[in-house]
């Protein structure tokens, strides 16, 4: 009886369809005894072998083979998934850390710019800073005080009580204008201030300074004496609004307006 095949597409079979379709072909083949005739002396020499068994038709070891394959390949998506991960751990690691470091840097910068401020403002403060001629003393004699000592008829400036020798100031920053003999004076020292006002030491025993030399506050310009005009060793200091004589201001009032206490 003739068997006629359904029309329409038909899928080829599969690996493991064909794998079993070879191994009823090696069991016809065998049952025939085609296999018996052509089979090595090596094949024909394995009593073990069971009958019927897939040993002798490789299909053990093509599923074997499949497996092994299988195995390696999923073990390499797995090695190499791990690896992704791994670069993407180290990558955020080293983000991470340079974020770390770019803050840090942030910091110190800040700190840095800050500190620079702050010694900015210290030293501007510093020079715009003002204390007494002399420390530690006292006013012995006003500003205008009158009588026959004094050429003009008052007194000039103050008189700030000192023993000979005593360390003289500059009480503020500013540039020295002259340094010497200053007649009535004696020893003098007269510096115009940053702020545009003139200073003025007299009756000195010694003089430290030079003209047109740059002077700190505090910075020691000469020591007390008795030179010139003077019934006496102390400190002639006087404020003026130039370098010449007869523009003198009260230098006690002067000496307040810029902070310090007397």
């Amino acid at each position: 009886m003739a068997f006629t095949r359904a029309t329409g597409k038909h899928r080829a079979p599969s690996r493991l369809s064909r794998k079993s379709a070879h191994v009823a072909g090696v069991a016809a083949l065998a049952t025939t005894g085609v296999i018996g005739t052509l089979a090595s002396p090596a094949l024909a020499a394995a009593p073990d072998a069971a009958p019927g068994s897939l040993e002798d038709t490789g299909l053990n070891q093509a599923v074997i083979t499949d497996t092994l394959a299988e195995q390696i390949d999923a073990q390499a998506e797995a090695q190499e998934l791990e690896a992704q991960e791994a670069a993407a751990k180290a990558a955020a690691q080293a983000k991470a850390e340079a974020e770390a470091k770019r803050r840090a840097e942030i910091r110190v910068e800040a700190a840095r710019e800050a500190k620079e401020r702050a010694d900015r403002e210290a030293e501007r403060k510093r020079l715009n800073a003002f204390q007494p001629p002399i420390s530690g003393s006292y006013v012995s004699t006003g500003y205008q005080t009158g009588g026959a000592m004094w050429s003009s008829g008052s007194h000039t400036g103050i008189d700030f009580h000192a023993a000979s020798g005593s360390q003289v100031v500059s009480v503020g920053a500013g540039t020295v204008v002259e340094a010497g003999w200053g007649g009535a004076y004696g020893n003098n020292v007269v510096i115009r201030m940053n702020d545009g006002t003139y200073t003025q030491y007299g009756h000195l025993s010694s003089v430290s300074v030079s003209a047109g030399r740059t002077v700190m506050p505090g910075q020691q310009i000469g020591l007390s004496g008795s030179t010139g005009n003077s019934s006496g060793p102390h400190l002639h200091f006087e404020a003026r609004t130039s370098a010449d004589y007869g523009s003198d201001i009260d230098p006690l009032a002067y000496l307040r307006s810029h902070g310090v206490s007397i």
